[in-house]
């Protein structure tokens, strides 16, 4: 996946002391997403907006707010977080994503 004619923030997003970074882009299209690096670790994240998390290597374990299983992802697959939430991600080995900032 290519992002053609998009505008890419020069400072980095930076979280859990630097083991999750990002960098913010929109697209020609005004999609707002952002291209990021999870090193190992656990974490947790809150949202404002619904988010769509595409893995495009690694994989994950990922544990939405309000439930009590545990859904693994891998290289290809996606999850959706609904907007005013949170979630908690156990990355077990790098993992390189796309967030995708759902209008």
């Amino acid at each position: 996946m290519s992002f053609l004619n998009a505008e890419i923030k020069k400072k980095a997003n930076i979280y859990h002391d630097g083991r999750v970074t990002s960098r913010s882009i929109v697209t020609s299209a005004g999609e707002n997403k952002t291209l990021g690096i999870m090193l190992p670790g656990t974490y947790h994240f809150s949202t404002g907006a619904p988010e769509v998390m595409e893995i495009n290597q690694g994989r994950c374990r990922v544990k939405l707010a309000g439930e009590s299983a545990w859904r693994e992802y891998r290289a290809g697959e996606r999850f959706d977080v609904p907007g005013a939430s949170a979630f908690d991600i156990e990355v077990p080995e790098l993992v390189d994503y796309i967030c995708h900032f759902v209008k």
